[in-house]
């Protein structure tokens, strides 16, 4: 059973009672799930995972003073503690009365604050420029059980959906550092006698790599940590995955060089052939940097496309 199956079942199995025995006036108003940080509203918990903050929990979360006061919040905290202790063999950790750090009693306002900086998830501009694809996928992941009012659906959704300009800024600024550390520098700095230098440039590809994958998807990408588990799951160039561990795990000496160098040719040929498919390009050749500013040229807002073609990343 991973996290999210434990969440849901704990949830009807002892907080959907106690919600609506104890508050039967606010439980309609009440959303609940398991969302936030945490492999488990991912779906990548294992075994390892369960060393730390894995355990039987979910999420309460309120909307406004004006709908649910303090005291309230306060009496929904304190039931929340007194849930049982122990769940299908996994205990829960000791907590204050006002919850966990994951789980318990949170204000939706505050929660969506504290991961997007926007109370209501209506986020500016520079907001979705700037913001980090892991701060949006941990303010959109997981699961909602129950939202009656839909206060939480509806901002989840809102922000489960990149603008355009912005996906395409974000694109452009990862497009240019491959070309820079993959397409250019890599052989450089070995040529150089600079391995270490060359690691670099292939980390650099393959971060950037990975970030580019998921905005071609429109999925955002998650912790680094896992990444690579992400990126096999996804629809579109998951096959890339294979090449980029190949990249990051092998040496740089001269027997592997080339071939390496080749690699990362044929990543950039299947990523170009992506942005072709999808309309995010007019260049035709195979250098990325000349796509990355085809991309950018492509934003509609003149105030974002005249922006420093990095100020997304």
């Amino acid at each position: 059973m991973n996290g999210l199956e434990l969440s849901r079942a704990f949830y009807e199995q002892w907080g959907a009672p106690m919600l609506h025995e104890q508050f039967p006036e606010q439980e309609g108003l009440i959303a609940v799930g398991l969302v936030g940080s945490g492999s488990e509203c991912l779906g990548f918990d294992d075994e390892v995972s369960r060393d730390h903050d894995f355990e039987p929990g979910f999420c309460l979360l309120l909307p406004g003073e004006n709908l649910i006061d303090r005291r309230t919040a306060f009496l929904l905290e304190r039931a929340y503690a007194k849930l049982p202790r122990e769940f299908m063999g996994f205990k829960r950790s000791a907590v204050t009365p006002v919850g966990g750090a994951r789980h318990g009693v949170l204000r939706t306002a505050e929660f969506f604050t504290e991961k997007v900086g926007a109370p209501d998830g209506i986020l500016t501009m520079d907001q979705w420029l700037k913001l980090p694809q892991q701060a949006l996928l941990e303010a959109t992941a997981g699961e909602i059980f129950r939202d009656d009012l839909g206060e939480v659906t509806t901002i989840r959704t809102a922000l489960s959906a990149m603008p355009e300009d912005v996906r395409r800024k974000r694109l452009a600024g990862h497009l240019l550092v491959m070309a820079q550390a993959g397409q250019y520098n890599y052989l450089r700095c070995l040529r150089h006698g600079e391995p270490a230098a060359g690691q670099l440039a292939v980390n650099e590809f393959v971060k950037n790599c990975i970030e580019v994958v998921f905005l071609l998807n429109k999925a955002y990408a998650p912790y680094y940590k896992w990444s690579f588990r992400a990126l096999r799951r996804l629809p579109k160039l998951s096959l890339t995955a294979e090449t980029l561990e190949y990249l990051l795990t092998t040496g740089n000496d001269q027997s592997l060089a080339e071939s390496k160098y080749d690699m990362i040719e044929s990543t950039a040929s299947d990523i170009i052939d992506e942005l072709q498919t999808q309309g995010l390009t007019k260049a035709i050749c195979g250098d990325l940097e000349k796509h990355a500013y085809s991309v950018n040229d492509g934003i509609e807002d003149g105030d974002v496309r005249n922006l420093n073609i990095f100020y997304a990343i």
